[in-house]
């Protein structure tokens, strides 16, 4: 069941070799439709949509991630491995929505030869958040809800249809199966994160992926940085930030696995020179997963961890280990 929510809430020699390998690529390489014996060669952009993709395709599908654990999508640049993975693919998944921006050039290249979807792009734009920093753009970050993300699901879902149109029946009960998982997951995370304190509802965090979690569970998202990554957080930011720390007595702040943790040990440091004790609440997965082969080398993993590790850090109450016992840590 889907739920649409209000909303309250090296250019250089590198360009040359792309454009090269784009040449390459179209005089020899044509958009491929795998038959029903053929597995068909996706490569995805982020982790997120790599898992939705094997979820749905099942053995149908080979799916390639380029963006592993710890990467930051935002700054981003396709390697030559990348480059020759995307030509030779039948398929190309990427976000959109700006994520990829160091990418974008890249992909509109590309996308004359192969089938280059932007999965994210079909959200209508009452479940997007604006950002006053990006005119005319949205925060990316669609992932950190789960009945959000549930519509980007179909989308890979519909474009994998009509690549394997006679895996149809296949693959629209690998996505009904799926969408229930993450049903269940959103359902664990917004009872879990109901048992948070009013006064300790405040989600700080390196940078602003998490605005969409905030408008689903009805937290107050602070990030130090902006939407990319390639902001900087200047002194006064985070002058302005230790005040908040110790106005209101924020007891816990976050680090994010893909972002370095520098303005958050200031936070900390600031906060202490006035004294206020804050602590680091847990590194929380944002613009990419675990480690592949964990649980939290999933979806359903990583915002599970993302949900149990804000619940406890912030006075709430969430199983150790998770909704299915399965974390492997979460502080």
């Amino acid at each position: 069941m889907i739920h649409r929510l209000p909303l309250s809430r090296r250019k250089g020699l590198l360009s040359t070799l792309t454009a090269a390998l784009v040449a390459v690529a179209t005089v020899f390489a044509l958009p491929a439709t795998a038959s029903a014996a053929d597995k068909l060669n996706v490569v995805a952009t982020t982790g997120m949509i790599a898992d939705a993709a094997r979820r749905i395709g099942g053995d149908a599908v080979e799916v390639r991630a380029l963006m592993g654990p710890g990467v930051d999508p935002h700054a981003y640049r396709q390697t030559r491995t990348d480059i020759v993975a995307m030509t030779k693919a039948d398929l190309i998944l990427r976000h959109g929505l700006f994520l990829e921006a160091q990418m974008e050039e890249f992909f509109g290249k590309l996308g004359r030869t192969r089938p280059v979807v932007a999965v994210a792009g079909a959200l209508p734009e009452d479940l997007l958040i604006a950002h006053d920093d990006y005119a005319d753009k949205f925060d990316p970050h669609v992932w950190m809800d789960p009945d959000r993300w549930q519509h980007v699901v179909v989308t890979i879902r519909d474009t994998l249809i009509e690549a394997m149109p006679t895996r149809q029946r296949d693959l629209e009960a690998n996505t009904a199966a799926y969408l229930q998982e993450i049903e269940a997951l959103g359902t664990f995370a917004d009872q879990a994160l109901a048992t948070v304190p009013d006064d300790g509802r405040v989600l700080i965090t390196a940078h602003d992926a998490f605005n969409y979690f905030g408008d689903a569970y009805g937290f107050e998202v602070i990030g130090i940085q902006g939407i990319s990554t390639q902001s900087e957080a200047g002194l006064h930011r985070v002058a302005e930030l230790v005040d908040l720390l110790v106005d209101r007595k924020v007891k816990a702040v976050f680090v994010e696995s893909s972002v370095s943790d520098r303005s958050i040990r200031a936070l900390i440091e600031g906060a202490a020179s006035k004294g206020q004790e804050v602590t680091i609440g847990g590194s929380l997965f944002s613009d990419a997963m675990g480690e592949p082969g964990s649980y939290e080398g999933t979806y359903l993993g990583m915002i599970d961890h993302n949900a149990t590790t804000i619940t406890r850090a912030l006075g709430g109450d969430a199983p150790e280990k998770g909704r299915l016992g399965q974390l492997s840590e979460t502080m």
